[in-house]
């Protein structure tokens, strides 16, 4: 039996919060997920391939259509990772991919300010990518750019 056909999501549930001083400042509820891997696709802007940088809060504005899963995904993933796709791990041309779950937003406790950093906290989404033979998860400002190798998750009927 396929084992990602019986796997449930509770996309409902507060997510986790990572790091001290972190906060959640926009969590996309999405019920019990009944997790199918065949139904995730991961989406690329037509503004982010063909060496195309489109700005994190620009791309958030696009995907606002698009079913995007959320953090609570991301975090089963880390937890059932035998059920991630091989292909997740890398594009056709060899490089990571970072597949971000924009279903949640975080505010980080740090603005970047050039080399300063204030306490005001500045808006990133986590994302998940395989380094050193494991999978792992780091998050990404909204303020920098995404390119091709940054797709996000979507749930696709």
């Amino acid at each position: 039996s396929d084992l990602s056909t019986q796997q449930v999501v509770d996309c409902d549930a507060k997510p986790f919060v990572p790091n001290d001083g972190w906060k959640v400042k926009k969590h996309k509820k999405g019920g019990q997920l009944s997790l199918d891997m065949s139904k995730i696709k991961l989406h690329f802007s037509p503004n982010q391939v063909d060496r195309n940088i489109i700005e994190g809060y620009k791309l958030r504005k696009e995907l606002k259509s698009k079913s995007v899963l959320n953090a609570n995904v991301l975090d089963y993933l880390l937890a059932h990772p035998e059920i991630i796709p091989e292909d997740w791990k890398y594009d056709a041309n060899s490089n990571t991919r970072f597949i971000f779950f924009w279903g949640t937003i975080y505010r980080d406790k740090y603005d970047y300010l050039g080399l300063l950093r204030v306490l005001r906290g500045n808006l990133c989404v986590r994302y998940l990518y395989w380094i050193g033979g494991a999978w792992c998860w780091g998050s990404w400002w909204l303020g920098f750019d995404w390119h091709g190798c940054r797709p996000a998750a979507i749930l696709v009927n």
